[in-house]
Formats: C-alpha cells, structure tokens, sequence
C-alpha cells in the first residue's frame, strides 16, 4: 500500500525507491516530501514496496490491479509530482520506469499524463558521474510525460552520503537540496493553481489553432 502522510494543502505524489526495504532511494524521497510539507502540501508516498507490486504494464490489456488503479488515479488528483530512481547503467531503473509507463492511461484525460504538473526529480547513484547522467534522462522522461520539471533537481552520491533512518542523513546539504525540490514543487503548485490552469489549456488551444 502506499502512504498518505498528511492531508491538506497541495496533493504531492511521491513515486520511488528499490526492492530493497527502505533503501536511500526511497528515504531521499521521504526528505523531499517533507519539504513538500513545509509549505503546506499533502503528500502520498508510493514506494519500492508498492512499485515491486505493480504488473508489467501491457498497454493492450484492459485488466488492471488495484495497484495500477491506485497508482494512476494518485497521480490524476496530483498537483504535483516527485519521481526518485537509482541510477542503473546510465538510465533510471526498471521499477520506477514501469509505474511511469502504467500512466499511459493518463493519455485520453483532460490533463493528459503529468501535464500542468511541476515534477521534482531525484537520483541516487554509486558515484557521480551516473547520478548526472540519469539525472538528464529522467527530465527528459518527465518532459515527454508533459511535465514540468522544477529548476532544481536533486543528486545523492551514496558512496559519500549515507541514510542510516528515515530521518537521518550523514550529510546536511544533501537532505536541504531534498527538500528544496519538494518546496520548489508544491509552490509551483500553489503558483499554478486551478484558475491558472484553465488559463494555461485556454493559451494552449490558442497556440494549437495558430499552427492549422
């Protein structure tokens, strides 16, 4: 199941972590929707546990789980969005690409996939050089999803950092730049709210009649 941690504000979805319980992935994505919090967002964790129960996605097939529905319908209510990966030869991992590809069934709504959604971005990584590269790919996922992803995208270096509980972190500056990226999100949200969103569908239809 996945985690509502409070409920005001905002809705922030978190999705993220490994198979394994707990891992740094999914704690830096904790810290972050704290951050979330800080100004007032509710946030909803869908974590390594939760992302390990999910079907491959089979586009064709019209038979989905709770999981999938929970997941998808999450992310539909969503103001905003937090995606944490660890960095697995240069690419995001199969697990959290997967719950992303379950959002195809965002593709008839309204707002189609993340669309008028800011979307934080996090990498965990056994070095540097992977964490910036996954880092690139996963906004560019995020941009092909119609998202919007915040100026600040947050790195770990997990051969430098360590996340020895869910509320600790041996590294001070990397739990604020966690934070900064949930902050960044649910005020994008608030900045963007329901009224601007109807303004922002009404420019985007203008800009889609010019083009004929």
């Amino acid at each position: 199941m996945s985690r509502t941690i409070s409920s005001r504000g905002p809705r922030v979805v978190g999705i993220g972590g490994t198979t394994r319980p707990q891992s740094s992935t999914e704690r830096a994505l904790a810290f972050a929707l704290r951050g979330a919090q800080e100004t007032g967002a509710s946030v909803q964790l869908f974590g390594g546990a939760f992302l390990h129960s999910l079907p491959h996605y089979a586009p064709e097939s019209r038979e989905l789980t709770d999981e999938q529905h929970e997941l998808i319908e999450a992310v539909r209510a969503a103001d905003a969005i937090i995606i944490a990966t660890p960095g697995y030869h240069g690419g995001i991992s199969g697990l959290v690409k997967n719950a992303l590809d379950t959002l195809e069934e965002l593709r008839l709504d309204d707002r189609p996939y993340l669309d008028g959604r800011a979307v934080g971005c996090i990498v965990t990584a056994y070095g540097w050089q992977a964490a910036g590269t996954v880092l690139t790919s996963l906004r560019s996922i995020v941009h092909a999803l119609r998202g919007w992803p915040t100026p600040f995208g947050a790195t770990v270096n997990t051969l430098e950092t360590r996340f020895e509980s869910a509320d600790t972190c041996s590294d001070a500056k990397v739990v604020e730049q966690l934070r900064t990226v949930g902050r960044q999100a649910s005020s994008f949200a608030l900045a963007f709210g329901a009224d601007r969103i109807d303004e922002y569908h009404a420019l985007e239809r203008e800009v889609e009649l010019a083009s004929h």
